[in-house]
This record gives C-alpha cells, structure tokens and sequence, in this order.
C-alpha cells in the first residue's frame, strides 16, 4: 500500500492537513486535489469517515493519530513521510475549542488551560519541528515548501469562545511570525485566521450568524471554501511569510 501511494505522489507536491475529516480541513483538502496535489487526511478519531474520504479523493490517504499526544505526533509525521515519500506542505488545522463566558473565570479551570495549549499550540509547533528535514528536502527540490496554520480572529482581537482558546489562537500566530523568522528562506510559514464559519458546529450560533450578516463588509459568514482558497493562495506563493491572513469577511474593520 505504502509504495502504491508512493509512485501516486511522485510527480505531486504532497500536503498533510491535520483535522481534515470534516469542515474547514475537509474543504481544504478538497481544495489542494482539486489543484493538484496529494493529500494525506488527519483525524483524532472518525477513521471509517476518514478512509471514505481518502477513497473519494483518489489522490490522497488517511491516518488517524490523537494530537493530545506526543507519541501519536512522532507517528503521524514518520508514517505520512513513509506513505508518500516526501512532505512538502504542512497545514495545522486541527485544534479544540468550547465555549466559556469570558467573566466567568471559575470555569476557565487549569486543565482547560493546559488542554487548549497541549493541542492548539504545542501540538502543531511539534508537527512544524518533526517535519522540518522533510520541508527542507522539498524547498531543495524547488517544492515550494510551506507551513500553513490555521488559527483564529480571536487570537487577533478579544474574541472567542473562551479566553484559554483566544489566548492559545494568540500564542499560535506569535509561534508563527517567530518560525517565519526562523525557518526561511527554505520554508515558509504563515497562518489563516478565519471568523465565524458555516459548518455543523457553528449552525445554532445565531447571534455569532446575526453579527456577521449585520456588520461584516462582506454581510455574512465565511463557507469553509473561503478559508480553503486562502490556504492555497498561500501555498501557490514563493515569497509570503510570516503572515496572519484575517479572513472574517471585513468583520474587524467594524
């Protein structure tokens, strides 16, 4: 299976997309086999959804691998490097949320705390580091290497779910103008930081729904689509870096 996959990616560039069964990450890889690439599928758990969706695809294959752990990190990095060979593109898409009112601090416990960070923060700064010798190769082969995070409007402005999720998303972008810095000129890293989105999870947010529609320039949420064109337009770039791509429709013009 592994060298089928193997000879499948050759003469695409090969993108691991974390999170990538459902919404956003779903959309986004859609997006890059729709531009060609080869994409290898992430989940946390949703294995039966995430080989439907690799089968669907073609150009892509599936691993499941909790990124609450750092041993299931090491694995999913070794194991989509053995699959195709080689990673050219890094997109951090998976990450928790929750919802706690921002004046109630009691619920705001330290596990809550460590949990935001553990997955919106440390994982992904891992994944970056467990795949760096795989991006350098690609930037020597002219691969346009590049890590994409998708973080958050909250981690921009005092928004969000809760304040340990608005502070993590915060902390992510700061972690990525600083590898930025770091990594290049051989990889590029940049983040996506959408508003509100349409998905199943975001459904029966009317307020969130009814700002948008009010006040942002662009009079509505976010399709999942959206922020999947603005990871590819920072993918298809050879000189961005180190840039947080607001993608909230003009809400923070408001």
């Amino acid at each position: 299976m592994g060298e089928m996959m193997n000879r499948t990616a050759t003469n695409r560039q090969v993108a691991l997309v974390t999170g990538s069964t459902s919404g956003i990450g779903a959309a986004i890889a859609r997006r890059l086999v729709d531009e060609g690439l080869f994409v290898i599928l992430h989940s946390g758990r949703s294995q039966e959804k995430g080989m439907a969706l690799a089968a669907e695809l073609g150009f892509a294959a599936y691993i499941q691998a909790d990124l609450s752990q750092e041993v299931e990190r090491v694995r999913l990095i070794s194991e989509a490097a053995d699959i195709a060979g080689k990673l050219d593109v890094l997109v951090n898409n998976a990450g928790i949320s929750g919802l706690i009112p921002h004046d109630d601090l009691a619920a705001a416990s330290p596990d809550i705390w460590r949990a935001q960070y553990e997955v919106n923060v440390i994982a992904p700064f891992q994944l970056i580091a467990l795949s760096e010798k795989h991006l350098r190769k690609s930037a020597h082969r002219k691969g346009r290497a590049c890590v994409i995070n998708i973080s958050s409007h909250a981690g921009v402005r005092p928004k969000g779910g809760s304040i340990p999720y608005a502070a993590a998303k915060a902390a992510l972008n700061h972690v990525t103008r600083l590898l930025a810095r770091s990594l290049g000129p051989e990889i590029r890293v940049n983040a996506v930081a959408p508003g509100l989105v349409d998905t199943p999870l975001t459904a029966d947010w009317i307020e969130a729904q009814a700002l948008w529609k009010a006040q942002a320039p662009m009079k509505r949420a976010a399709r999942p689509e959206d922020i999947a064109q603005a990871v590819m337009m920072l993918i298809r770039t050879d000189y961005i870096t180190g840039e947080i791509l607001l993608s909230d429709g003009g809400l923070n013009l408001t």
